[in-house]
């Protein structure tokens, strides 16, 4: 299996080159040559999520021994996670819920963060690179967290996370700033996260940067959604999804289903898509926002318009206004157009506007205001004793959207890409939990109450962890940041 950019088919790469590089130099995201296809559905139906994984992996990856990517998976996937099932299904009311949401960071981004680390150790080994890797990480509030958790300690490489001042919950600002390892940095923008993708982008594209840093024994790669080592393992959990509805009796074999994703960059809705075009029998890609509504407009209109003010939600993870892996989608679906996305792309960055009718109806847009957002969150709590996280009621609050204007009846797989303890102000005001005077740990407390769960002991912990980074950034200047964070400076 190759991958080439999105914009220039004409370069090959590996997989492991393509997850070292994160991003081509033309701008471009790397895409496989082609969709493998699954094997018969019937002949996994008992395998564990671990072989699933390994099944996938040996699928995209073809450049590494079985043998690799076996250890690469038993490191990633064990008792880091809360459940051995590593992905519960939870079965609410006319609703199914993928709770992706119990690994070490309490949000969907571990799912791909916990195996990735040891794709590109793999991939470095085999490669020959002598330089440091420098995982540059750009974050809306998971991300940031689950690369540093991922890669903490790991031999070869740095990390470094830069986030939005304003543009993450105080408990995922504090999972960041007490971040633990050498090789970790942490580093708060005067800006949004758009900024911070934006300031990420330039240095993969910067070539006198990116030869300063050679000379200096480091070459850049990504642990954003952008490198194809977050997207491949996101693809896993789908199917797992879908085999688990068999095994509980809430489908059939073969059956048609639906998948439901909160999504601002793209990301995890695209690996459902990948699932799609493998086999796995996924009819709507419903696809909710939240009053950003970028891709809504999009899919609506056939306009990408992002010359908008990005508003601050309490789905941080969605609050994005330029949507990298949709140009992954729009590529596949455009016929491999190379030219036709580096024309769209140009347009973005020049004028922060393009249109693109993507053909086909696949994709059903929808979005949620922060009232819908409450009242979901409160329905659901008050008629299955269920508690969703902002993020997983914009994609319910989607889903019933959906459900009201079609006669489709499928099984909806809703996306629960993170715990309600990491947004309680939102969860506690939604369903009537008065808190005034509380501090977040507090708050934690009141939550755990209402959910008939512990407080996760390392959400429990932050209260009196060391705060370890103190680096802050204006936009204009994350390039000297960053290197004077690899030489040693502060």
């Amino acid at each position: 299996m190759k991958y080439h950019s999105t914009r220039d088919k004409s370069k090959s790469l590996t997989g492991g080159e393509a997850i070292i590089k994160g991003i081509s130099e033309d701008g471009g995201l790397f895409v496989p040559e082609s969709f493998p296809m699954l094997p018969d559905l019937k002949t996994m139906l008992e395998m564990s999520y671990q072989g699933i994984a390994q099944l996938i992996l040996e699928l995209y990856l073809t450049d590494f021994t079985s043998d690799e990517i076996k250890k690469a998976v038993a490191q990633a996937y064990d008792s880091k996670f809360e459940t051995e099932w590593i992905v519960p299904l939870a079965v609410k009311g006319d609703a199914v819920f993928l709770e992706l949401f119990h690994g070490p960071t309490f949000a969907f981004k571990d799912m791909a963060l916990s195996i990735l680390p040891y794709l590109l150790k793999t991939a470095l080994e085999k490669s020959g690179i002598k330089e440091e890797i420098v995982i540059l990480v750009a974050t809306s509030g998971d991300t940031g967290k689950a690369a540093l958790e991922g890669f903490k300690d790991v031999q070869g490489t740095k990390v470094i996370v830069f986030f939005p001042e304003e543009g993450v919950s105080p408990i995922q600002r504090k999972q960041m700033l007490t971040q633990e390892g050498e090789n970790t940095f942490v580093v708060r923008l005067n800006g949004n996260f758009d900024d911070a993708q934006n300031g990420v982008k330039k240095m993969f594209g910067d070539e006198e940067f990116n030869q300063l840093l050679s000379e200096n024994g480091f070459v850049l790669s990504s642990a954003n959604s952008i490198n194809i080592g977050r997207l491949i393992p996101q693809i896993i959990y789908y199917v797992y999804g879908y085999l688990q509805l068999i095994k509980e009796n809430v489908i059939r074999m073969g059956d048609s289903v639906n998948v439901a994703v909160p999504t601002g960059n793209f990301g995890n809705i695209l690996a459902a898509y990948y699932a799609k075009e493998m086999g796995l029998p996924i009819s709507k890609l419903i696809c909710a926002s939240n009053d950003n509504r970028i891709l809504t407009d999009f899919f609506q209109s056939g306009t990408y318009d992002r010359r908008r003010k990005l508003m601050t939600t309490s789905s941080p993870s969605m609050d994005i206004l330029i949507s990298s892996n949709l140009e992954r989608f729009m590529y596949h679906t455009s016929g491999e157009d190379e030219s036709l996305i580096r024309e769209k792309m140009d347009e973005l960055s020049n004028d922060g506007v393009y249109r693109y009718q993507s053909e086909g109806d696949i994709v059903y847009p929808d979005m949620a205001t922060e009232e819908e957002i409450s009242y979901w969150i409160e329905f659901l709590h008050k008629k299955e004793d269920y508690i969703m996280d902002p993020h997983t009621a914009v994609a319910y609050c989607a889903y019933k959207k959906y459900c009201d204007q079609s006669a489709d009846r499928n099984v909806t797989m809703i996306a629960s890409t993170a715990s309600p303890y990491k947004f309680s102000d939102k969860v506690l005001k939604s369903i009537g939990v008065e808190f005034t005077g509380c501090d977040e740990f507090e708050k934690l407390n009141l939550l755990s109450e209402r959910m008939h769960t512990p407080v996760p002991d390392k959400l429990a912990e932050l209260e009196l962890l060391p705060i370890k980074h103190d680096h802050i950034s204006d936009t204009g200047n994350m390039k000297e940041v960053t290197l004077k964070l690899l030489k040693g400076g502060v």
